[in-house]
C-alpha cells in the first residue's frame, strides 16, 4: 500500500470551538490540553518529522500558540526537536503512554493469536483496527508465513474511515444516531468528493448486513483484495478484523465461498473468547 493511503486525514479544526471530530468543543475542556493531544496526533509512521508550519496546517492551532505549545512539549519530553532539520517528532513518553493503553487488553492479545493464525492459514495480511475521530487507527498486524502480502502497515497507521472497509465494518458497528452523526461529519470535510463516498459506504454497510462482511476488490490497491468485519465486545469500543490477500488469489468467488465467511467466524470466535475472559 502506499504512503498515501496510510497516512493521516483530519481537516483543520481550532480547538476552541470544534474537536476535531466535529463536535463542538465543550465549556469544561481545557483548551490547551486538547490543543497538546492534537499536536501530537499529528504525527504518524509516514510523517515522524515535522515542522512548526506544517503542524499550523495540520492542526489549526494559530503559529505564535503552536510555537509555545511545541516549546512545552519538548521540555516535558513529549516531542523532540531537531535544529539541524527545524522539526519535531514524537519522543518516547508518547509511547509509553501508547503502550499503557493496549498492553493489558485481552481483546487484543487473544486478536493476535487468532490474526496470526488467520493469516497463516489463509496466506493473507490481517489488521485489527478501532475508530479515531474521523480515522481507523491500526491497533495490529499479521503476515502470513511466509507472507504473501507485506503492507508494512504498523500501529499507529491511520486510514480514512470514509474510504476503506475498514472504515465502513466499523460505521455498520455505531449506534444508528451516531453513525449518522459521522457522516454528517465526513461530508462537511469530503467536500465534492461526497456523492461517490456515500454511495460507496452505503454498498459496504448494505453488504455487511447482508453478509456480515464488507468488501474491496482492487479498489484500495489495484492487485488486492480487502475484507473487513467488526468486531463488538462489551465494554470496548467497536473494533474491526480485516485481511488483504493478491487479488489474483482471492477472486469474488473465494471470497464468498470461503474467505468472507471465515473472516465472520474468526470475529464471532474472538468475541466470545472476550466475552469469558472479562
Amino acid at each position: 500500500m502506499s504512503a498515501q493511503a496510510g497516512a493521516s486525514w483530519r481537516g483543520a479544526s481550532s480547538a476552541d470551538s470544534e474537536r476535531a471530530d466535529g463536535r463542538p468543543a465543550s465549556r469544561a475542556m481545557v483548551v490547551p490540553l486538547a490543543r497538546s493531544l492534537e499536536i501530537l496526533s499529528a504525527f504518524s509512521p509516514h510523517e515522524p518529522w515535522l515542522g512548526n508550519q506544517e503542524l499550523v496546517i495540520e492542526t489549526g492551532i494559530p503559529a505564535p500558540t503552536m510555537s509555545r505549545m511545541l516549546r512545552s512539549l519538548v521540555a516535558l519530553g513529549y516531542l523532540h526537536h531537531c535544529p539541524q532539520r527545524r522539526k519535531y517528532r514524537l519522543a518516547a513518553p508518547v509511547l509509553s503512554l501508547g503502550y499503557a493503553a493496549i498492553a493489558h487488553s485481552n481483546v487484543q492479545m487473544l486478536a493476535r493469536l487468532e490474526m496470526q493464525a488467520f493469516a497463516n492459514a489463509n496466506e493473507t495480511y490481517v489488521m485489527l483496527g478501532t475508530r479515531d475521530r474521523l480515522d481507523v487507527i491500526v491497533l495490529e498486524t499479521c503476515a502470513s508465513k511466509p507472507a504473501s502480502v507485506d503492507l508494512r502497515l504498523y500501529a499507529g497507521t491511520r486510514l480514512r474511515i470514509a474510504s476503506s472497509p475498514m472504515g465502513w465494518a466499523l460505521l455498520a458497528a455505531l449506534p444508528e444516531l451516531e453513525r449518522f452523526y459521522l457522516l454528517g461529519n465526513i461530508e462537511r470535510k469530503a467536500g465534492r468528493d461526497w456523492p461517490a463516498l456515500r454511495r460507496r459506504i452505503g454498498e459496504g454497510i448494505s453488504q455487511l448486513h447482508n453478509v456480515g462482511y464488507c468488501m474491496s476488490l482492487g479498489e484500495w490497491e489495484p492487485d488486492l483484495t480487502i475484507l473487513a468485519v467488526p468486531l463488538v465486545v462489551a465494554d470496548h469500543t467497536p473494533l474491526v478484523l480485516a485481511c488483504v490477500g493478491r487479488s489474483a488469489r482471492l477472486g469474488r468467488a473465494r471470497v464468498e465461498r470461503e474467505l468472507g465467511p471465515r473472516l465472520v467466524a474468526a470475529a464471532q470466535h474472538l468475541q466470545e473468547q472476550a466475552a469469558i475472559i472479562d
